[in-house]
């Protein structure tokens, strides 16, 4: 096991599991904030295990990932807007974490990568993240 499993391996303990946990127990607006936060942090283990185990195809996941988690959280949000007006979602911490966690993922792979086409789709995958985090949570917070 390497240092890039390890980190999958917590991310996926310390982040996805209470994540997916709050995803299916909370309220609906919990639940979409947890399904955002899901998201992000499946899209950063898929970058984890494809330089861990060195398969590029898991970076594709991610990528896919990093463009249909937001378009859901977004439908979601538009869906359960007056169901999350009741109950606002506390989404304060959602916006920091995507800021800290997407970088502090991408730019270590990026130098382990090294330069080529494979740098250029991590930090692709970056961008969205983080811009997907940002809109996402502006649409959360007005739902």
């Amino acid at each position: 096991m390497n240092w890039w499993l390890a980190a999958a391996a917590a991310l996926t303990a310390g982040g996805l599991g209470p994540s997916l946990w709050a995803a299916v127990r909370g309220t609906p607006g919990r639940r979409v904030v947890a399904q955002n936060m899901a998201t992000l942090l499946l899209c950063l283990v898929f970058l984890l295990l494809a330089q861990g185990y060195g398969r590029p195809s898991y970076t594709d996941l991610a990528l896919v990932v990093s463009v249909l988690g937001p378009a859901g959280t977004l439908i979601f949000a538009r869906l359960l807007g007056e169901e999350m007006e009741k109950d606002p979602p506390g989404a304060r911490l959602l916006t920091p974490a995507v800021a800290a966690l997407a970088p502090a993922t991408v730019v270590p792979l990026c130098v382990a990568t090294g330069p080529g086409r494979a740098m250029l789709k991590l930090l692709l995958v970056g961008v969205l993240l983080v811009a997907g985090g940002v809109v996402t949570t502006k649409a959360v917070r007005r739902a």
